[in-house]
């Protein structure tokens, strides 16, 4: 009966020593709950005024009104330079131009050149059904070669017109 009274009164024990540290745990959870409604807190007026600061800056902008230059006041009327927008329209059209041959020349090297003229027939392209660029302007295209050419035997990059290459 002995070993009956000892083990009931080290389970009472542990027992014990355990709802302690559940408490204890509970306690932490309430802090560190506090903790984030702290911070989420913070990072919410932060947002808020984050959002309003910009907005007020959007509407300065908004007010600031250009002073017009010579060229665009003729007579005391502000004329708005069309030079100007069809100048900057024609640059940005001339740069999608330029980015869409740099693509195609990309396409032709990677569908033609490396996987044995895949897309030409009777230099033609099957992709575009145009006369392959390449026919059109051999030299167009150039290949970036990298070697360990360099000093110490560092890697080098060198252009190869595609006629030249091997």
């Amino acid at each position: 009966m002995l070993t009956y009274t000892e083990v009931q009164t080290r389970c009472t024990a542990q027992m014990q020593s355990l709802a302690r540290e559940v408490e204890a745990l509970r306690q932490q959870l309430v802090q560190l709950r506090a903790k984030v409604i702290v911070r989420d807190s913070a990072l919410a007026w932060e947002r808020e005024q984050r959002h309003a600061l910009a907005q007020a800056m959007a509407l300065d902008l908004l007010r600031e009104t250009p002073q017009p230059t010579a060229e665009q006041t003729v007579s005391g009327i502000d004329w708005p330079l069309v030079e100007d927008a069809d100048t900057q329209a024609l640059s940005e059209q001339q740069l999608l131009e330029d980015s869409l041959h740099a693509a195609d020349l990309v396409i032709c090297q990677t569908g033609c050149i490396s996987d044995g003229a895949y897309w030409r027939v009777k230099d033609h392209c099957k992709r575009t059904g145009k006369t392959c660029l390449l026919v059109d302007q051999p030299t167009a295209l150039r290949v970036v070669r990298i070697h360990p050419s360099g000093e110490n035997g560092k890697v080098v990059a060198a252009q190869a017109c595609i006629e030249g290459a091997p």
